[in-house]
């Protein structure tokens, strides 16, 4: 990859990046605008205070906040001085966060002052949990309780750390030492923390960013949440490999996605294929100048093909693709590539990235768990080596419990994950083939599908359809036509119309909060 000799650990990234685009817009948030050079002074200043502070190569730092300049700041100063970040959900309450925070005894902790409403730092508080190894807790505003600190005071206490005991501390990095825990969703039970090494976030985001053709004066909205690989290291690390411009934000707002895209000439927007639905239908699109897009990349198990095709026509965006990884797998395991037919960006997450291997435990051309294998696979969830025995063979095999097709070509399509299959009548029935197929309703604009118990078939499929503005589609509608579009047992045998799915911060939909408490709707 272009360029990936110069860096073994972000830390080094950090620095040649600061060298190489200098005066070139690195940030932009709000009225502030950082160059590259900027960027590189402030991400030293946040090292020196970590070091000040007692930080030590190895220890857990935990940023929670969302998508900022302090949030990018105080992340690379702590992979800077060696430490190993933990980035934490925003939608996590404090109880949630403290689990996180003990189990991976987290030293240090950046947190956000106040985020849609909701106080961060009370909210810890309330929670009350015994977090002996927690020995500072910076808040990035102004104002802080008077057991923690601000980050203005935290900068400042670094002041007498040298430039060059930054750098001799960065410097002693090895490639291979873990630089972050990303501790999984945690919609099917307690988050687990997968340890990635700098040697596996580079390669992985050095052939991103070839494979997406990212390049240097690129304009990138960051709207997927840092938390989360796809924000950070496909935005992050992916933007300073390139030299592109980062423009973080916070919430995903699609009136603000468009005044972003116009005012700074965005030309990069990756996210969920729901980001780019609301865009599009969005009423107000017309008024806004959107024609610096000129590359999506979306991931999902459902990615309807008129999405694609909408986005080329009516957006004229050269390159949309789509993508499929996982936390284990560094974030991602397959790609499409630029040229791909709008048919396969569609109906498939691409081929599997240079470096690995991909089995599905299924004759050819049947559905089956996928497996994969490569230099991108974790180390293993944090200190806890029976899961991950579990998920890992002793050949290196990585069970990632979804479930999905090969084609020829090598094209993988999800078709779900292994726990959201249901049987009807002996027949697998996998949701996210059948809300592929829902989603080609034209009154439909978002679909989840659930098993639900019945007495005769043992289950059946449930439908929870968003309507599209204006449309006024029926549940016996719905049901008629999926009986004229598809096998029987695929039918779903009720609909449920509701105002929005509810999802993860990833985009994803949360099918726990569908099923409810019982396990069933």
């Amino acid at each position: 990859m272009r360029g990936d000799e110069e860096w073994s650990t972000v830390a080094q990234l950090v620095r040649a990046a600061a060298e190489r685009y200098g005066d070139r817009e690195a940030v932009v948030e709000g009225r502030t605008r950082l160059t590259y050079t900027g960027l590189g002074a402030r991400v030293e200043r946040a090292a020196a205070a970590c070091m000040a502070a007692g930080v030590e190569p190895g220890d857990r730092v935990a940023v929670w906040a969302p998508n900022t300049l302090d949030w990018i700041v105080s992340a690379l100063g702590a992979v800077t001085a060696g430490a190993v970040l933990v980035p934490l959900n925003t939608r996590f309450k404090g109880a949630e966060a403290a689990y996180v925070l003990e189990r991976c005894r987290a030293r240090l902790l950046f947190v956000t002052g106040t985020f849609l409403g909701t106080s961060y730092v009370a909210s810890l508080r309330r929670a009350s949990a015994e977090l002996p190894h927690l020995e500072k807790v910076v808040v990035l505003a102004d104002t802080a309780p008077e057991d923690y600190v601000t980050w203005k005071d935290f900068l400042a206490a670094g002041e007498g750390v040298s430039s060059a005991a930054v750098r001799a501390r960065a410097d002693a990095i090895a490639p291979s030492a873990p630089s972050d825990i990303i501790y999984t969703s945690g919609t099917t039970g307690r988050p687990k923390g997968a340890v990635i090494s700098h040697a596996q976030t580079l390669r992985c985001y050095a052939i991103w960013s070839e494979l997406a053709g990212l390049r240097e004066g690129d304009r990138y909205l960051i709207v997927n949440p840092f938390f989360h690989t796809f924000g950070y290291k496909a935005g992050v690390i992916a933007c300073l490999m390139r030299g592109a411009t980062m423009i973080p934000q916070p919430v995903f707002n699609v009136d603000t996605v468009l005044a972003n895209i116009a005012a700074e000439r965005v030309s990069v927007l990756p996210g969920p294929p729901t980001l780019h639905q609301s865009l599009l239908d969005h009423p107000a699109r017309a008024a806004h100048d959107l024609s610096a897009l000129r590359l999506v990349v979306t991931g999902a198990a459902v990615v309807p093909l008129q999405l694609v095709e909408r986005l080329r026509t009516e957006l004229n965006i050269a390159t949309v693709l789509t993508a499929y990884g996982l936390s284990e797998a560094s974030g991602i395991v397959t790609m499409c590539r630029p040229g791909d037919p709008p048919e396969t960006v569609a109906a498939t997450s691409g081929r599997a990235i240079p470096g690995t291997e991909l089995r599905v435990l299924a004759a050819p051309g049947e559905p089956g768990e996928i497996l994969v294998r490569g230099f991108h696979v974790m180390h293993g969830y944090f200190e806890d080596p029976a899961t991950t025995a579990a998920a890992i063979t002793p050949d290196g095999w990585l069970h990632t419990g979804d479930v999905g097709v090969l084609d020829e070509a090598g094209n993988l399509r999800i078709t779900d994950r292994i726990k959201d299959m249901f049987i009807v009548g002996g027949f697998n029935a996998y949701p996210a083939e059948i809300e592929q197929l829902l989603g080609l309703h034209p009154d439909v604009a978002d679909v989840a599908v659930v098993g639900i118990p019945d007495p005769r078939l043992g289950e059946v499929g449930k439908a929870y359809a968003v309507r599209r503005p204006g449309a006024t589609v029926t549940a016996d509608d719905l049901i008629a036509w999926s009986r004229r579009e598809m096998a029987n047992y695929k039918v779903p045998r009720a609909v449920e119309f509701v105002p929005e799915l509810p999802r993860n911060a990833s985009g994803k939909v949360v099918k726990g909060e569908l099923r409810g408490p019982a396990g069933h709707p």
